[in-house]
């Protein structure tokens, strides 16, 4: 057995592969961790009709009943963000546990850029990727998404690193490992909630067909893809130190909970929704609705080359 005999895919995305018709893979640790229900569910739907409205198809992943899914139905969907008990966060390392006990789980970064290369789909979109959390010096915390970002070839598109990461390590971090980096029409790192990190980019790209291109030259090169930063668009950025101010706030609680490892991310975003009054949740489905906008387009202008 190999692994892709355990992948399950939708008819709609099987049909647009075999067509090489374009096709963005979209994560799920969104609807099972990031968000309340029924926000996480209406998230996904309009996460899925933005790809869809730019003439590709979308294929949310997954892993349900054991099985890796790569595109779900509605009915799936609506399940997976229902449930309270029993779905794991998963990273690539945890895929084999949940799939030996016919288990559920919403797939992080890592794991679905892995499915995703598996069913041989080009471009992914997220939110913001993970990295180096902050104060890693003295708890070692840093994502698994980094080192999956280094050798799998999938594009990503994201609106840079969560803000509640330490950015400038993060960066340093996938420098060492060698992971290309490209800005769309920025010349600094976003910060996900807001434009900038104030860090510099080496490289910048303004026209859908040039990173069509970087895209698709990244793949041949190798081993890892693309990662490429789209800011949050500007009506929807929240100001750099209000919100840094939050996170500051999130981060000493969660230090004082004890709350470690997979459970720190979950906790300070739901911590700094309610320290916002609702508006980093609100700048959180803008920024993702727009990356899947831009990941559909460019994998239409991918399928064109």
């Amino acid at each position: 057995m190999d692994a892709k005999s355990l992948l399950d895919l939708s008819s709609e995305v099987a049909e647009a592969l075999a067509a090489r018709s374009p096709v963005v893979a979209l994560e799920s640790t969104i609807i099972t961790h990031g968000m309340p229900f029924p926000q996480n569910l209406e998230t996904a739907r309009m996460l899925e009709a933005a790809v869809r409205a730019q003439g590709a198809t979308p294929a949310t992943i997954a892993v349900i009943d054991g099985r890796l899914k790569v595109g779900l139905t509605g009915a799936e969907l609506e399940r997976l963000a229902k449930l309270s008990g029993g779905v794991v966060k998963a990273s690539r390392r945890d895929l084999a546990a949940v799939v030996a006990r016919h288990g559920a789980a919403g797939t992080t970064v890592a794991a679905t850029i892995y499915v995703a290369d598996l069913a041989g789909i080009e471009i992914f979109a997220t939110g913001g990727i993970g990295g180096v959390h902050r104060g890693a010096e003295e708890t070692f915390d840093i994502s698994a998404d980094l080192i999956e970002l280094s050798r799998t070839r999938t594009a990503v598109v994201c609106a840079g690193a969560k803000s509640i990461l330490d950015i400038e390590k993060t960066l340093e971090y996938l420098e060492s490992n060698g992971v290309a980096i490209c800005g769309y029409r920025c010349d600094e790192f976003p910060a996900f909630y807001a434009r900038s990190s104030g860090v510099r980019l080496d490289h910048r790209c303004d026209g859908l067909r040039d990173l069509a291109r970087m895209v698709r030259l990244q793949r041949e090169i190798g081993p890892g893809g693309l990662l490429i930063a789209n800011p949050i668009p500007e009506d929807k950025a929240l100001d750099p130190d209000a919100i840094e101010a939050r996170i500051a706030e999130a981060v000493a609680e969660a230090k004082a909970q004890g709350i470690a490892k997979k459970e720190v991310t979950p906790f300070l975003l739901g911590r700094i929704v309610e320290l916002t009054g609702g508006r980093s949740l609100e700048a959180n489905m803008a920024l993702v609705e727009n990356n899947a906008s831009l990941a559909a387009q460019l994998a239409v202008e991918l399928s064109r080359l």
